[in-house]
């Protein structure tokens, strides 16, 4: 079954239909530069003034900006990185996807399936929405399991198991299966290594690189997901069955970086550029539509919303295997559930 959609000129006229579907390369460009910059800038002050403090806001920062680079490589599979696709994917995949072990290609090919039958029972990023709304119990553990860890270890874990295939092949097929699955990832990462290394502190790509990206951005993530689709009033609707959500600055800092907030906008008009989301999303709130559309005030709105279930139907464990089973009725990895947008 298809999602129904909405046409754009149901809500704007073709000039300003031309105006927020405009791709710049340089404004792209910048978006990437600006996270890895605030990357750069969270590791010096850790370097200069070396304390607790210091490393847990790096940390937090780091964590967010990774996500950042999630979300602009999320662009890049829309094609809205750059005006020219190579340079598009380019930007994509060196400076967005294989730093923090993505790819473009296979993403692209996942999430377009989640834009043409967003909500519906054969969306595969329906696993991430279904479950809720949850027991603040349950949130709990999700985020304990988040912030210490054990989430981006076992997606971590069964990516590379994937990616280094059967046992039983011959070793030879093994690793070229893992370079081409990892290679560039890898890479990558012992670039970044090797940078850090030759500025004297290599244990900023432990401490500063990979547990950000094994903690924070897996609590954010979550986070991230469950505004965008879980519990929204219609399924059917396209105006509500996705949201979008009010961020304040001290959010777009530390959980919804580069304009992903405005998630109804992107699902209406998915080949507009993240920085032109803002735009669509006023000339929505003026137009005949403005009424219907699933808006929430902040993050912690939708966590009481995601988090409404009474205590007593808490079932650790239960929910999602039996989603899974009963509503989408396929297989989802843990890496593509975990970067579903």
């Amino acid at each position: 079954m298809t999602a129904p959609r909405i046409r754009a000129r149901d809500f704007m006229t073709d000039a300003e239909l031309i105006e927020v579907r405009t791709r710049s390369s340089w404004k792209g460009a910048a978006l990437i530069a600006h996270a890895w910059v605030v990357i750069a800038a969270a590791i010096a002050m850790v370097v200069v003034w070396p304390n607790p403090l210091t490393f847990l806001l790096a940390v937090a920062v780091i964590g967010s900006r990774q996500l950042g680079l999630a979300i602009l490589m999320h662009d890049g599979a829309h094609g809205c990185l750059a005006a020219d696709e190579a340079l598009n994917m380019r930007l994509s995949q060196w400076l967005c996807a294989y730093p923090i072990f993505a790819e473009t290609r296979a993403y692209r090919r996942y999430h377009l399936q989640h834009h043409a039958r967003t909500q519906q029972d054969d969306d595969p990023d329906l696993v991430l929405s279904a479950p809720f709304p949850i027991t603040s119990a349950s949130y709990r553990r999700k985020f304990i399991r988040d912030i210490t860890g054990q989430t981006g270890y076992q997606q971590r874990k069964a990516q590379l198991l994937n990616a280094l295939g059967d046992s039983a092949w011959p070793l030879s097929r093994r690793l070229s299966q893992f370079r081409d699955k990892l290679g560039p990832q890898c890479l990558t990462n012992a670039v970044l290594f090797a940078v850090l290394a030759l500025a004297g502190a290599w244990w900023a790509y432990p401490l500063l690189w990979l547990l950000p990206l094994m903690t924070w951005m897996m609590v954010i993530t979550r986070i991230r997901n469950i505004a965008e689709h879980a519990v929204v009033p219609d399924s059917a609707d396209p105006l509500r069955n996705t949201r979008t959500t009010r961020a304040g600055w001290l959010e777009r800092a530390f959980i919804a970086p580069y304009y992903v907030n405005y998630h109804l906008e992107h699902h209406l008009l998915f080949y507009v550029p993240c920085y032109n989301l803002p735009r669509v999303h006023e000339i929505l709130g003026r137009g005949p539509f403005a009424g219907r559309m699933e808006l929430q005030p902040g993050y912690a709105a939708v966590l009481r919303l995601a988090t409404a279930r009474p205590a007593d139907q808490d079932r650790p464990g239960g929910l999602v295997s039996n989603v899974r089973r009963s509503r989408s009725g396929a297989a989802v990895s843990s890496d593509q559930a975990a970067s579903g947008f």
